[in-house]
């Protein structure tokens, strides 16, 4: 049996130990771990931690479920579903992700921990993992909501006036959540008893550049606030490039980060989450080996580089896009570890199609394919819940968007140690992404990209590119897009390619039924997957960057003499 799924077996025990407070404003606390009795050693804390974990590390979910990978995150230009979802149309009645029970959770914790008979070194490493995760919670809540009421201790529930206070700013928020990570980054061990799959500070870091990337961005496009963007993409990048020099993690195979049954060894994985068959398992392994799938768009395939380190408009090895063999040769080899390389999965010729005809094998592992664990919701194939190729990635674009706020200006080095160590990655092997004259560049050449969105510059518009195409499937996108104020980019009347797939010919499939499948052109031409107009996706209004606070929640302030600010436009 795989020795760390004690971890997440322990932590679904402790979470019923614990409890799970649906909203601390409307139901009394009902946890039983919080009674001074427990606290009695370092051991128990620990294991009241490990409640916290799936909580916030999902990684592919369980039972019938695959977390955000894959199309657990689909509302984004990456994906062409035949029934796309949509943004938020109205406000909820209750719900809506607006709840404090985990931040509550957490200042319990942290209270606690101070009581109990340790060392210091001991008190000070516990406090850092509560205060971590009190810090991933209102990450949750910032992102989803904006302005939101700080808590930093735990709360009776007849303290009215703490209850039904008003939202603090995001700002304030986000900086008492960088001293959460500051103090974590300097107080949690760098080795733990479960490294891998237990927090230690090579996971509060890498986490800490994914954060701070994210608001550093926000504040940039939305605030318009240089300064503060600034503070957080400095923290980011000092985050990331404290992963990169602790000489920890590496890359290896690309694919092999996602399908694997074991990631105990991989020298990618910072934490993971492991699965063991019969006890704990997912269903993504099978969504990429016999069910029909939500394909991947053509915009999004588009977007892979030729194996010269150019995109497709501008490298004389593109051979067009008739047919798999030609939108496949001479590729970025990630999209051979993406993507089924050498078939088109057509519905009405395949039962295991695709709405694209393109077809996804990233988290397929072909050695249990056919057998019972390779299909339903029994695959045990291990998570990845954050690797050093996303710190990478979160360093290259910390650095470069810190340079156009003031900050260092971006250099070759800092391409040099995060995209083109990805590029140099073991089966990848593309040219290295170059600077001249602030333009980018391949091996001395400058290039511009046709398709560029005019008012992104061209080295940011790079680096987006290769973050797309590394993290692709692993749901990053939607939140991208809404950081950096695009999310225009996922309008399927103003963008077509998100909903187009591969070009067919139907008359190339004579025993098939292709009676249901629209191409643009008639009998032949692309893949349309969501053909009814009044289905296709549109972007018009930006209140959606923000979720809009459920109903009840407004009420119960007023019915306490106090009132809860809606946001903007809802």
């Amino acid at each position: 049996m795989k020795t760390a799924t004690k971890i997440f077996t322990i932590l679904l025990m402790s979470i019923g130990m614990a409890g799970c407070d649906d909203d601390f404003l409307e139901v009394p606390p009902q946890d039983q771990l919080i009674d001074e009795s427990y606290w009695k050693s370092e051991e128990n804390v620990r294991t009241f931690a490990y409640g916290f974990y799936t909580n916030n590390f999902v990684g592919y979910g369980s039972g019938y479920a695959w977390g955000n990978y894959f199309s657990g995150q689909s509302l984004n230009d990456d994906f062409a579903p035949s029934n796309p979802p949509v943004f938020t149309q109205q406000v909820p009645t209750s719900g809506g992700g607006w709840t404090f029970a985990w931040v509550r959770k957490a200042n319990i914790f942290i209270n606690r921990v101070q009581e109990v008979p340790m060392e210091e070194e001991a008190i000070n490493h516990w406090t850092g993992v509560g205060r971590f995760f009190r810090a991933l919670e209102y990450f949750y809540l910032v992102k989803r909501f904006g302005d939101v009421p700080y808590y930093d201790r735990e709360l009776s529930e007849d303290d009215t006036e703490a209850l039904y206070k008003e939202r603090d700013d995001r700002t304030f928020v986000m900086d008492r959540m960088l001293e959460d990570f500051r103090f974590a980054a300097e107080n949690v061990r760098e080795s733990v008893e479960n490294n891998g799959q237990e927090v230690n500070r090579s996971v509060i870091l890498a986490y800490m550049s994914r954060v701070f990337l994210f608001e550093g961005t926000w504040q940039k496009y939305h605030a318009d606030n240089s300064s503060k963007a600034a503070e957080y993409l400095e923290a980011a990048k000092w985050a990331a490039e404290q992963v990169m020099n602790s000489g920890k993690f590496s890359l290896g195979n690309y694919r092999e980060v996602f399908n694997s049954l074991s990631l105990s060894n991989n020298p990618e994985v910072i934490l993971y989450r492991e699965y063991e068959a019969g006890i704990l398992t997912h269903a993504l392994n099978s969504y990429n080996n016999k069910e029909p799938q939500t394909g991947v768009s053509k915009d999004a395939v588009e977007t892979y580089l030729m194996s010269d380190g150019l995109p497709i408009e501008v490298s004389p090895l593109y051979q067009g896009d008739r047919g798999i063999e030609n939108v496949m040769a001479d590729r970025d080899p990630r999209i051979y570890e993406t993507l089924v390389p050498y078939e088109l999965r057509i519905n009405g010729v395949a039962s295991n199609y695709s709405t694209t005809g393109y077809a996804t094998h990233k988290f397929l592992n072909e050695s249990i394919a056919d057998d019972p664990m390779g299909s339903s919701n029994l695959n045990p194939t291990d998570a990845p819940v954050i690797r050093y190729g996303e710190v990478l990635m979160n360093y290259a674009e910390a650095a470069a968007e810190l340079a156009s706020v003031g900050g260092p200006a971006f250099s070759q080095a800092d391409l040099d140690k995060s995209v083109n160590v990805l590029r140099d990655r073991p089966g990848v092997a593309l040219p290295h992404l170059e600077i001249a004259g602030g333009q980018p560049a391949v091996n001395g050449v400058v290039y511009s990209d046709p398709r560029r969105d005019p008012d992104v510059p061209a080295m940011i518009w790079e680096i987006r590119r290769e973050r797309r195409t590394e993290l692709m499937m692993e749901g990053f996108r939607l939140e991208d897009l809404e950081r950096w104020k695009k999310l225009e980019y996922t309008d399927m009347v103003q963008q077509t390619d998100i909903n187009r797939g591969a070009w067919i010919k139907k008359s190339d499939y004579p025993e098939s039924n292709l009676e249901s499948l629209v191409l643009t052109d008639g009998e032949e031409g692309y893949i349309i997957p969501a053909s009814a107009g009044e289905s296709q996706r549109e972007f018009t209004d930006p209140r959606v960057y923000l979720e809009p606070i459920p109903l009840d929640q407004i009420t119960l302030y007023g019915d306490n003499g106090a009132e809860l600010e809606q946001n903007p436009g809802w």
